[in-house]
Parts: C-alpha cells; structure tokens; sequence
C-alpha cells in the first residue's frame, strides 16, 4: 500500500512504473476522487471561516440587544453543512484508500522490466548437474517404488494435490525442517517462532493476501480466521500496529510451519508429483528492517537460504524477476531453483522477497530512533526452504542405479541413515 499523500502528488510517475509491471493503472478514478475529496474540504473550510465570523458578529449584535435569530438559524444550518461535508470527506478518504489497496508494489529501480518468467535474469548459477550413467526416474516413481510416497491413498482419505510419506520418506521431511532451523538460528543469526497455523482477515490484508487473492486461501467457515498460506502472513503481523525501537532493527526471524494454498490460479501446472500441493512444510526467513538495511538484508537472505542447497550439495541457479513476474506486494525478489534431474529442469525452491514498506502501511508496522518521527520499516521474507520441494531434489539427484537414494552427508547425523532403499512395507 502507498502513502496516501505520495500517491496524489505522483500520479503519472507512479502510473508509469506500475505499467512495467503490465499493470494498465486507469488514474481517473483516483483523480475524480481526489478532486471530490479537495472541493469537499475547501467547502467546509470556507463555512467553518464563515461560521467563526458569523459567531463573532452574532456575539456583538446581542450585547447590543438586536434580535439574531435569523442568523443563529443560519449558523446552524452551516453547521449541518460542514458536517455532511465532513463525513463526505472521510467516506470519499475511506473509499480511495479500498482503491490503493488493490494496486500492486512499485518495483525497485534494479528490477528488469519485464512480461513474464521469460525475461526473468539469471545472476548466478551454483553446482553442476549430475551426470547419470542411467536415465534418471521423477519422484513420483521413485517415491512409491522405495515405498515413502504414497498420493493415491492422500488422495482417497482427502483429495488431489495431498501427499502421504512413509517411513525414511516422513523421516526425511522431518530432518529436512530440524537441519534448516538449526542452520539458520545457529549460524544464520535468526530466532525461531512457531506462530499460530490460523490468521485473522486483518493479518491477510497486512502482508497483502487480502483482498485481491482470498481465492488462494482456504477459509474456516462461519469465523474471520483462515489457514496460512505461508508462515510469512503470521510472523510479519507479529508486530502489527506496534512501533519498534530502531535499535532492535533488524530483527530476523525462522518459522517451520505447515501451508495450505488451494492453488486456484494453478490449473494443469505441476499435476504430477508433490511440487504443488494443497497442504505443505515450509521453512520461512522473516526480516524487519530499517530502508537503509533493507536492500543488504536481503541480499543475506538469499544468501541465508541459498546456504541450505550448498549444504545439501544440491546444483541450483538463482535468478531476478522481472517487473511482470513479481508478487503483488514485492518491490524485488530472486527465485532460486534447484536442478531436478528426473524433470530435466530447474523448479523454484525459494522466492526471496523485499517488500520495502509496503507491507509494513498496510499492516502499521513502525520504528522509532531517538527523538525522531515514527516511519514505517521494511519487510523482508523468503523460504529458506520449501521442504517438498527439497524432498524431491534429494530423491532425484541422489537416487541410484539399483533404485535407493543416497542421504546427502549434512543430512545422516538427523536421518541415522545413509541411504534410502525399498521397504516393502505398503505394496
């Protein structure tokens, strides 16, 4: 969300670097409400002058004895006046605010405008693929071969897009959380919450989820409390309508949460397989930030989750998104994705993302220094990392020739195992 006096006094600029995002801003609607807005206040503050004076008169024609009855009625019906005119004003600020609310963030400077994923920019790209002495299978054979996945029997006890794991399968998800949590808060410098798995509506609008994408989200009937899409909408909101002393800043926070996404704008993508499910494990890296910290920052974030694939010895690249890729309320983001062998490609594994104070207006998050102003912070997320996703790479670029999966070293003191092989235990 923008600064409602920044916004006004932009328009054009504002509408020009939002078109980069494909984003076609018809501003007359801001304008004829804004000029609405203008002419209601100069009326009412024309009357208020006219009123004080006309109090001031009245007070001296009645120390004269001459009768002000006329002019009283006359006082009172500008009263009513510059009451209708006031509350005109606060419906009209009321209903340009729903407005910007629905406008996407600004997209930094150093983002390469663009339409779509296509002209999205590689900035570095880290380990080289395996080279397989056999053709490499996907997870979603793999999987319930070794007998650890099962999307079948998900599918029967609650629908498309859950997953079941077994065994080392179930083990591995787990380790995959404890390494990463214990990596970021040991030697990454983050704390670890564990926030609640259900938000109000208020806490939605705050990281910007609400209004524009509640078709997302799964919703708990007959409440105002919704299912996380990711550990990001709670953590950020840990500090709504609070003001931060700017000697805390920045704060650095790791979340290992469940998400639950319905995925609507996602039709016939990722079908197969566990890249996209309904319900799913997730690592989340949260910052709070002064603007002059926010663009390093993330740069360590990226960094910070990127560590984790390094870790793993999983090959990955990293790219910047372009203006017409970005998230609704990014100002810039890098996807890293990892190398998936048995889909001969790379799949997003993490968004790193600066919101700059997007977020932080919507959701009233400030910071203080000294004697000065309160100003609003920036917010910084990004998986650090997705674990399914992380699930998958492993199995795939780990699995050999005879069908096991080798556990990647950084991973055995957490799993008691060096390698996955078939159990027999479902089939």
């Amino acid at each position: 969300m923008y600064d409602l006096a920044f916004f006004r006094a932009n328009f054009d600029s504002v509408s020009a670097r939002l078109a980069t995002r494909g984003n076609q801003l018809s501003l007359e609607g801001f304008r004829e409400l804004d000029q609405r807005r203008r002419a209601a206040i100069q009326e009412a503050e024309e009357l208020k002058a006219k009123r004080n004076a006309s109090s001031m008169e009245i007070a001296k024609l009645r120390k004269q004895g001459v009768d002000t009855a006329d002019a009283q009625q006359a006082g009172r019906a500008m009263g009513e006046r510059i009451g209708f005119l006031d509350e005109q004003v606060n419906k009209l600020e009321d209903e340009f605010r729903e407005l910007l609310a629905g406008i996407p963030n600004l997209p930094q400077e150093s983002v390469p405008v663009g339409r779509s994923e296509e002209d999205n920019v590689e900035v570095r790209r880290c380990g080289t693929p395996r080279e397989f002495t056999f053709a490499p299978k996907a997870h979603w054979d793999l999987g319930p071969e070794l007998g650890i996945l099962d999307m079948e029997r998900a599918a029967k006890i609650t629908g498309a897009r859950f997953t079941a794991y077994f065994g080392l399968g179930a083990k591995l998800e787990r380790a995959l959380t404890n390494f990463m949590v214990d990596v970021h808060t040991r030697e990454h410098g983050y704390t670890e919450v564990l926030p609640p798995f259900l938000v109000n509506s208020a806490s939605l609008f705050g990281t910007g989820n609400l209004p524009k994408f509640g078709d997302d989200l799964f919703k708990i009937e007959k409440s105002d409390l919704w299912l996380i899409p990711t550990a990001e909408v709670p953590v950020t909101n840990l500090f709504r309508d609070e003001v931060l002393d700017a000697a805390r800043l920045p704060i650095r926070f790791c979340a290992a949460t469940s998400c639950f996404r319905s995925e609507a704008g996602s039709y016939g993508r990722d079908v197969r397989g566990v890249i996209r499910q309904h319900q799913f494990q997730k690592v989340e890296l949260v910052k709070f930030t002064t603007p002059e910290q926010s663009n390093e920052e993330h740069e360590k974030l990226t960094a910070d989750a990127e560590d984790i694939l390094l870790r793993l010895g999983l090959p990955f690249r990293t790219v910047v998104l372009c203006t017409g890729d970005m998230s609704f309320s990014s100002a810039k983001t890098y996807d890293i994705e990892v190398w998936l062998p048995g889909q001969n490609g790379y799949k997003e594994i993490s968004s790193c993302s600066n919101f700059e104070a997007f977020q932080a207006r919507r959701a009233n998050l400030r910071f203080k220094g000294g004697k000065g102003k309160a100003e609003h912070l920036h917010t910084i997320n990004g998986s650090g990392l997705a674990i399914g996703r992380t699930w998958v790479a492993i199995i795939e670029n780990y699995q050999q020739e005879d069908g096991s999966v080798l556990v990647p070293e950084a991973l055995r003191p957490y799993m008691n195992a060096e390698r996955i092989e078939k159990s027999g235990e479902l089939r």
